[in-house]
């Protein structure tokens, strides 16, 4: 079974932001009584560990992304246009069927 890559990225972003924050938790009493500080510093942490060691999980995940989303889209855009073109066609013939002289036999 293969993992989704959003989810990858999503955990290791998690990770990224967690380990900091433990880390500065258990071995740096200050930080426990600061704890909005410690928040803030384990954030920037993560998102600098993201940016340097995550940028391959990150392409996979938007490369997921925009391929699902041009899938969906074709679909609703196909949809879309063939209404469009039914109802189109629906006005076209109620035109005709109007404009047209009555014959004569």
């Amino acid at each position: 079974m293969k993992v989704p890559p959003i989810l990858v990225y999503s955990v290791l972003r998690l990770l990224a932001f967690l380990v900091p924050l433990a880390i500065m938790w258990f071995f740096f009493p200050i930080m426990r009584e600061y704890w909005w500080l410690t928040a803030i510093f384990a954030a920037l942490i993560g998102v600098s560990l993201s940016v340097l060691f995550l940028r391959k999980p990150l392409s996979g995940a938007s490369t997921d992304l925009y391929q699902r989303r041009e899938a969906s889209g074709a679909t609703r855009q196909k949809t879309d246009a063939a209404l469009d073109s039914d109802a189109e066609d629906a006005a076209l013939d109620a035109d005709a069927a109007d404009t047209q002289p009555p014959r004569e036999s």
